[in-house]
Parts: C-alpha cells; structure tokens; sequence
C-alpha cells in the first residue's frame, strides 16, 4: 500500500520485507531514504540501522515504530536514525516527513547555493557539498546533526530556540514531551568532542534552546 502511495506522489520505490535482504539492497544500490520498520524478519530494523551507519552510509533512515515504545524511538535516534513516525500513521504525515528530511539532505531537486562555506572557530561546513569538519577532521553526520550543526554556526554565539530547530531541521512543530531533538544535539555533541573536544561548545541553554558559544573578542589596545 505505502508502494502504491508513494508511487504516485513521484517517487520509485523497492520494497522488501526482509531485514538481511534490505541491508544488501541498501548497500548495493543508490537510494535517498530508507522506510525502516523496526520488526522484520532475518535483521530486526536496530540491526539494519546498526550495519548501515557501521558502512558510513549517507542514506537518509524514517524509523517506523509501534507506538508507544518510546525505548525503540530512542534507541532508533541514538544509532543514526534521521526520524521516526509511530504506526499506525497517516500516510499524508509519512509524505510529510520524507518530503522534509530530502529537503533538509538536498537530495531533492531544489537549487543549491554553491560556495555556502562556514567557519567558526576549528569549525568548517560546506552546506553545497555537506561536508563538515573540525580540526580538520571529517566529521561523519547525520542529515539532522548537519542541519543542526549549520544553524548552530549561522547563530554562532546566539541561542537558537527549540522551536526554530525543529522548524527548520526536523520539519514540523516542537512539541515539549518530544525528546528527539535533544537526543540528535546528544549526538553532535558526541561527534564533536570525538574529533576535536568541541561538543562542550554547545550549550544547552534551560528553557529555552542551544547555543554555540564562541569566545569573546578581546579588547584591542587603544579601544574606549
């Protein structure tokens, strides 16, 4: 049924119903977004996640989960889910989100601004070729952490509400008992510090957001 839906809003899909069979597909093919279901049959949908983060796959994963299992959506978020949509769904909200997360990889076919370099501090993202690093390092990262990661250095020094997060990154309204923004910034955090001791870098700022926090110029000799 989801086939039929998505194929007639544009989009090819291949289907398979078995967890080893489409890690395989996954891996051998070009795809933009996987629909993950955490219960299958040969690799449960946290195995498949596991081996296709452990690959450094850059495709996009929707975890589809039972609702009410809050313990899946997190651990779904922590091994390198992009999203997550608790079944039974709406297939309009589905839509919704796959649209939102292509837009937030730019792997639709919208203009991208080439040349968009930002550096802040050891920091460096190049938002047309969605490549980040620190120190250097090439920073492995999700669509989130990225999206992230870009409006924390457009505001370096600035809070950045919740509500503009998920506005922007995840694409829909923030809603105060949803926990998966703070869980993909726990992430970042985690990347940062991994290459370069920076996940200190980004403050969580109570009630209201995050910053980055860059440190205060110094006063030159001869200023008033």
């Amino acid at each position: 049924m989801l086939s039929d839906y998505l194929g007639r809003h544009g989009y090819e899909v291949t289907a398979e119903h078995n967890g080893k069979t489409g890690l395989g597909k996954a891996l051998a093919g070009s795809y933009a977004i996987m629909l993950l279901d955490v219960m299958l049959p040969g690799l449960d949908g946290f195995e498949v996640l596991r081996r296709l983060r452990a690959a450094a796959s850059p495709m996009s994963v929707l975890l589809l989960t039972a609702r009410g299992e809050d313990v899946d959506r997190i651990v779904g978020l922590e091994i390198g889910a992009d999203d997550y949509l608790p079944k039974p769904f709406n297939p309009r909200e589905l839509l919704a989100r796959i649209r939102a997360i292509l837009r937030r990889s730019g792997k639709t076919d919208a203009p991208v601004v080439s040349g968009d370099f930002l550096t802040v501090m050891g920091l460096e993202l190049d938002t047309a070729a969605r490549v980040a690093r620190c120190n250097g390092a090439l920073l492995d990262l999700t669509d989130v952490e990225f999206g992230l990661l870009q409006m924390f250095m457009r505001s370096a020094g600035e809070v950045v509400t919740r509500e503009q997060l998920a506005e922007v990154v995840l694409g829909r309204k923030f809603h105060p008992f949803d926990r998966s923004l703070d869980m993909h910034v726990s992430r970042l955090r985690h990347k940062l510090d991994a290459a370069g001791k920076f996940g200190d870098r980004v403050k969580t700022i109570r009630g209201v957001g995050y910053q980055l926090a860059v440190p205060a110029q110094r006063k030159l000799a001869g200023d008033r």
